[in-house]
């Protein structure tokens, strides 16, 4: 992966997050990354003879990498796609992302670092692929999948907020090269609404604002139609084949795996993973 050499060689990473002595974990025991950690689950049946893709959760407010390995439908999905379940998780209740409530000050430096670190450490003790990785994530955890996908493009071959865009206002530009995202959300979601809310002092954002940013910056095209049982979608793409969707569901702030599996289908099927 183009981005892993960098990450294991950062300083930054290796002072903030210098792992501790290999030890036993998965998806019962926690993977630690110095004061952090993570848990991972591996396909069942996996041998160890070749490497496997993997699926990064990033979970909602106040949630656990422990909560994530609980939900027995995500960790059979990951499993019958024969790829890893790598469940993240923040260092309060909260991802640390900028324009947060009561956080005028971050850049969401640590959050990303700790992604750095997680898959560094990930593909060093277990056989991941980190070629055919996609980052997904519900309410919260969808805030903090579009974070990295604008500021981490390089990381995951694909990214597939659930319920959760930017803080306040997108940024104004991204880092390279191009992601491809497709962003799921419900057309009635009263706690993340499409358009945002007010929470204490900032304002959820507008997802609207944040696909017409990432539009933009990508030189996505104009928007197709397509639509499934469950999803009614809005498709772009640009002159270099990288995607952009936009998939509404009936319903207000739930979540269901599959969402999860339509993203990494999706992707799969257009050459991504």
């Amino acid at each position: 992966m183009r981005i892993l050499a960098a990450i294991i060689a950062s300083p930054l990473a290796a002072l903030s997050f210098s792992t501790m002595p290999a030890l036993a974990c998965g998806p019962d025991t926690d993977c630690a990354l110095g004061e952090r950690h993570y848990r991972i689950a591996m396909p069942d049946g996996h041998d160890g003879a070749s490497k496997v893709g993997a699926i990064v959760f990033a979970h909602g407010y106040r949630g656990s990498a422990r909560g994530v390995m609980r939900n027995g439908s995500l960790r059979r999905l990951a499993s019958d796609l024969g790829v890893a379940l790598i469940a993240v998780k923040s260092a309060s209740d909260d991802w640390i992302l900028p324009n947060a409530p009561r956080r005028p000050d971050v850049d969401g430096s640590e959050e990303f670092n700790y992604l750095d670190a997680v898959i560094a450490d990930a593909s060093s003790r277990f056989d991941i692929d980190t070629g055919r990785m996609m980052m997904t994530g519900f309410s919260a955890g969808g805030m903090m999948t579009w974070n990295m996908a604008c500021h981490r493009p390089a990381m995951f071959a694909g990214f597939a907020p659930i319920s959760g865009t930017f803080w306040l206002t997108p940024p104004e530009t991204c880092a390279g090269p191009v992601a491809n995202i497709i962003h799921l959300h419900g057309d009635a979601d009263p706690t993340v609404p499409l358009g945002g809310r007010p929470i204490a002092d900032t304002h959820q954002g507008d997802v609207m604002d944040s696909l017409a940013m990432y539009a933009a910056y990508g030189g996505f095209g104009p928007p197709q139609t397509s639509s499934t049982a469950q999803l009614s979608c809005q498709d772009r793409s640009n002159a270099a084949g990288d995607m952009l969707s936009f998939c509404m569901f009936e319903g207000g702030h739930s979540f269901r795996t599959e969402y999860v599996k339509y993203a990494w289908d999706t992707f799969a099927a257009k050459g991504k993973l």
